[in-house]
């Protein structure tokens, strides 16, 4: 019978170590994201309509909320094009890394 040494062992191990540092990256990335998604258009709807378009430009209450789901939508486009950005680079960056080996 044949005893594996220790350098095929660790061999062997590495790759799945790195799956769970790839996969716990990429929870952080999305995990990161929702609470952008979920905060930001939110938070700058409010903000927008009460302080800029009510408070600031004097506009009536129903114009304010037009102008500010306006930005709230392109504030969504603004984090979906981030995610897509660092995910795109995360996944090239794993690719590389795997590629190497």
């Amino acid at each position: 019978m044949e005893r594996p040494d220790k350098a095929a062992l660790n061999a062997l191990q590495l790759p799945e170590f790195r799956n769970e540092s790839s996969l716990a990256s990429t929870l952080k990335t999305l995990l990161f994201f929702t609470a952008l998604m979920i905060t930001v258009p939110i938070g700058l709807y409010f903000t927008t309509k009460s302080y800029i378009f009510e408070g600031a430009l004097g506009m009536s209450n129903r114009d304010s909320y037009f102008y500010a789901a306006i930005v709230a939508v392109v504030a969504v486009h603004v984090v979906l094009a981030l995610f897509v950005y660092v995910a795109w680079n995360e996944g090239s960056r794993q690719w590389r890394e795997g590629k190497q080996d």
